[in-house]
């Protein structure tokens, strides 16, 4: 049987199960586009931006559990892919990304020569850095090859992106598919050390039977792994505390019995003292950041004997790491886990009763920690000229159903989020964390509603600076009648940033709001766009603001709604220096509190406020 190299492509994306491809237009990619009118399996979603194109393929990945794919034309198109290529990379999404390329007779034969054809660009080398994967396929008898490879290396070990390169005059070549070479995907399957990981699983249950205040510290990779369910059992049966990294909110769910709080340079629920007291760590799936530990890495949990489990090797080398591990652990999560809850259950039948301390009065000290130091305060409730953002964001989460998806941004709103909102079990909860660009959530929340069900509202919180990066994609919720919910928390400035300028450069304020910045009426757009719109201002009340929630998430189609959080740039608590532990949050507690919090030998902490004259925001969200 004989189809063009184009209806191969596509009709492998279907076969495969890929329901919606996020596309935009263009002349070198024609024959892919085209090949969806011979196939009534999967479709493409015209987008009005490459980039939102992208970003929606990841927000597809995240909600599926399948890889995401996104189409580009040559040139300007491809090179559009270049921050969503980077999302994918940085936060371990698979997603296949497909450019078309110009003829291969006006290809530049030579480095040396800068350009032959029109939009003429090799996006291979660029991509390469920030790709698993990336491959110009000059031979149509390559094809099969090439994308049963790129798409097992995306989806396989640590995932990833990966971009296939393909010129218009192969993208129409017709070739006998039954004589196509396939890729051997035993090449490329990780390969884990059964017998030295059940070794140091031994060494962690010994550790742990001497332990006081053991914890598990759960990460992305936990979910990339499909082990949500096998974590919550393993959780149940140790019954010690969980902290969960920023990729991890919607695993280590708010409601979950063994929740510790959560962790890092912007602590939430329980400002970080349940970590920075343990005494033996089991880190999941987690790189284990700065944006974790702090800037002084060996303050963090610095009693603690601490065990890594990764999947990728090059996290696992001791000297690379920014906070060097006791046991390091090859294996994937849901592996570890697995072995792990098989050793455990042996040695439970082998000895007479629970061979495990009880860990309960250090729990219920954690939990007591977490609920003191709710980040969301009563006085934030109180009325005003404004809405303030954490009592809106605590409002949402309570309104929001234990199925629904939430799709955050960066800056200021994320932490907002990851400080006020409490998820639910069976909730999904995603932005992108490691290159965390202005304007995802707006596209990426797109994808994520193509891949969700009828029954679960998507909701994407956005700032107004990140609205303003794609707002173009309003015009994509009509063509599709996409029944995304958007919330815009506006506070007319770049919050993060603000706060930033504050304390570095003496009060001046450049280029973030007002000088330099300001936002557009978001709801005489999205009305000239066709887009129904809800306002919530100072003007409203608390529980106004909740009926408009309630109002706003029942709504039969897309909406955006816009809250004035007018000029709202403080993020607490948060460390106030590079090389402050991270149990040292401002706003400072009172000395004897804080000493009466800290179990471990506490360090020097600083000094009351007025804060230090001097501290670096920017660092600190690395």
């Amino acid at each position: 049987m004989k189809k063009k190299v184009a209806d191969y492509v596509i009709d492998h994306l279907a076969e495969d199960g890929i329901k919606e491809v996020f596309v935009v237009y263009g002349a070198a990619n024609g024959h892919l586009i085209d090949a969806f009118t011979r196939n009534d399996k999967t479709r493409y979603i015209a987008v009005m931006h490459e980039q939102a194109g992208g970003f929606a393929a990841e927000g597809y990945a995240k909600v599926s559990g399948k890889y995401g794919v996104s189409i580009a034309t040559s040139g300007p198109g491809g090179m559009n892919f270049v921050t969503p290529i980077g999302n994918c990379f940085y936060d371990s999404v698979p997603c296949v990304f497909i450019t078309g390329q110009i003829k291969t007779q006006y290809m530049r034969p030579d480095e040396s020569i800068r350009q032959i054809g029109f939009q003429e660009t090799d996006i291979v080398s660029i991509v390469e850095p920030i790709t698993k994967y990336a491959k110009l396929v000059e031979n149509p008898e390559d094809i099969k090859y090439e994308l049963e490879k790129a798409i097992h290396i995306a989806t396989t070990g640590r995932p990833g992106p990966v971009l296939i390169d393909l010129p218009i005059d192969v993208a129409k070549i017709e070739v006998e598919v039954d004589s196509l070479r396939s890729y051997n995907k035993e090449i490329n399957q990780p390969v884990f050390n059964i017998d030295k990981i059940n070794f140091q699983i031994d060494k962690f249950i010994e550790d742990l039977k001497s332990s006081e205040r053991p914890c598990l510290m759960i990460g992305a990779g936990v979910g990339l792994a499909d082990a949500n369910e096998d974590f919550m059992q393993l959780a149940r049966e140790l019954q010690i505390p969980c902290f969960p990294t920023w990729n991890a909110l919607d695993i280590v769910c708010s409601d979950f019995e063994y929740y510790g709080g959560r962790i890092g340079t912007y602590g939430g629920a329980g400002r970080n003292f349940g970590i920075q007291n343990s005494d033996l760590i089991l880190a999941i799936g987690s790189r284990i950041s700065g944006r974790i530990t702090g800037g002084e890495p060996g303050t963090f949990a610095r009693e603690a004997k601490k065990y890594m489990v990764d999947i990728d090797k090059a996290n696992l080398v001791k000297k690379w790491q920014q906070l060097p591990f006791d046991e390091c652990i090859h294996s994937d999560a849901k592996l570890f886990i697995k072995l792990l809850r098989e050793r455990l259950a042996y040695c439970n039948n082998s000895t007479a009763g629970s061979y495990l301390p009880d860990f309960s009065k250090w729990m219920t000290k954690v939990k007591d920690w977490k609920e003191k130091y709710d980040p969301v305060t009563e006085d934030m409730f109180e009325e005003g000229d404004s809405v303030h953002p954490y009592a809106f964001a605590r409002i949402l989460s309570e309104e929001m159903k234990s199925n629904d998806v939430l799709v955050g941004d960066c800056g200021g709103n994320i932490v907002v989020l990851n400080h006020a909102f409490k998820t639910k079990t069976g909730q999904r909860y995603y932005t992108n964390n490691g290159n965390s660009p202005m304007g995802f959530s707006f596209a990426g929340a797109m994808g994520g509603v193509f891949a969700a069900s009828e029954d679960q509202n998507v909701v994407c919180v956005i700032g107004d600076g990140g609205f303003n990066m794609n707002i173009q994609e309003l015009q994509t919720l009509l063509n599709y009648n996409i029944k995304l919910k958007t919330v815009i928390l506006n506070n007319h400035i770049y919050g993060i940033t603000k706060a930033f300028q504050e304390v570095n450069f003496e009060g001046r304020s450049e280029a973030c709001g007002p000088k330099g910045y300001a936002p557009p009426n978001f709801i005489a757009i999205a009305d000239a766009y066709g887009v129904p719109t809800m306002t919530i201002t100072g003007e409203d009340t608390y529980e106004q603001v909740r009926d408009k929630i309630r109002q706003f998430l029942e709504f039969d189609g897309p909406m955006v709604c816009d809250v004035n959080c007018h000029e709202y740039h403080t993020y607490e608590p948060k460390i106030v220096g590079w090389s402050t532990p991270v149990e040292d949050m401002y706003p400072y507690l009172p000395r004897e509190e804080f000493y009466e919090n800290m179990i471990v030998e506490p360090l020097p902490i600083s000094e009351d406020p007025p804060m230090p004259s001097i501290f670096n925001i920017g660092e600190s969200m690395e």
